[in-house]
């Protein structure tokens, strides 16, 4: 039994899983070849294009989506992982988690019975790096270009780098320093990325990191659960905003990404994230494509 926690755990399966969802997009997979099969998904945290992907990805498969909020399930109310994650694997065939910490995911994928996905925790969002991947496959071509990344090196962020690595496309993180990505997966993924003759650069220097790019990717600098920060965060991310005079820096046919929800005029500006150069809706509907691929390969 194989569970999705991290990028990692599908290093060598990737471009099948984005293949996949090409194929699912193209509608060239129309059988329902998850029939009968459930899907539980925990919410920790609130969720759109998660929930919505996962849940209509499912029911389009021929399964049964079942949405559980933390607060609705006795988990919420302090029952152990453990005995949530045995309990529901006698019921289910696979389980969605979005959580706060990798930890707890971690720790249900060990108790269960059935196959884990990560629909985000505080670490990491695999499913996320998916999307976007075939996003960039969609526009580019192929991942021989330049990925640049702008902001907090969060969640996000770190399962950038690693499916980056995976797929041999160069990566820079520019970060004011403090906000640099997980140290551990970095080292995971230049590990990665040497085998596979690509670089990873993490800097402050912005307009370094950002020119030539291919892709320039930002995300919000106060995700959930760092609302007690905002004031910090805003000051010290300030200079970190995608603008147009930032995209100049970027190759004249560069993407613009974001994962969403965004905040116009704080990460980037309305002129950029509604502009020519954004493709925020194409990689917003493939979470649907790249979920239905997810499901496919770790349930049927």
């Amino acid at each position: 039994m194989k569970s999705l926690l991290s990028v990692t755990d599908i290093k060598d399966e990737i471009n099948d899983i984005l293949n996949l969802a090409k194929d699912f997009k193209e509608g060239k997979i129309e059988e329902k070849p998850l029939k009968d099969k459930t899907l539980a998904m925990i919410f920790q945290k609130s969720s759109t294009r998660t929930r919505v992907s996962f849940e209509v990805g499912m029911y389009e498969l021929g399964g049964y989506p079942l949405f559980l909020s933390s607060d609705e399930i006795q988990m919420g109310r302090g029952e152990p992982i453990s005995d949530t994650a045995k309990v529901l694997s006698r019921y289910v065939d696979g389980i969605m988690i979005r959580a706060i910490e990798h930890a707890d995911v971690a720790e249900f994928e060990k108790e269960s019975g059935v196959p884990i996905i990560n629909g985000l925790t505080n670490l990491e969002h695999p499913c996320q790096a998916l999307a976007d991947m075939l996003t960039v496959k969609e526009h580019l071509g192929n991942f021989d270009g330049k990925f640049v990344y702008v902001g907090d090196g969060n969640n996000v962020c770190n399962s950038l780098i690693l499916i980056c690595a995976c797929l041999g496309m160069d990566i820079a993180v520019a970060c004011p320093v403090g906000y640099e990505p997980n140290e551990e997966i970095v080292h995971v993924a230049r590990k990665i990325a040497k085998e596979k003759d690509s670089y990873i650069v993490i800097t402050d220097e912005l307009e370094l990191a950002v020119k030539h790019a291919n892709v320039v990717y930002t995300d919000v600098w106060i995700s959930m659960g760092d609302e007690k920060e905002s004031k910090k965060r805003r000051h010290d991310l300030k200079k970190y905003q995608v603008n147009s005079e930032l995209m100049k820096l970027a190759k004249e046919d560069a993407i613009f990404m974001h994962c969403l929800p965004a905040i116009r005029e704080e990460e980037v500006t309305a002129e950029v994230i509604d502009g020519p150069q954004s493709v925020i809706i194409d990689q917003a509907e493939n979470r649907l494509h790249a979920q239905k691929a997810v499901l496919y390969h770790f349930l049927k």
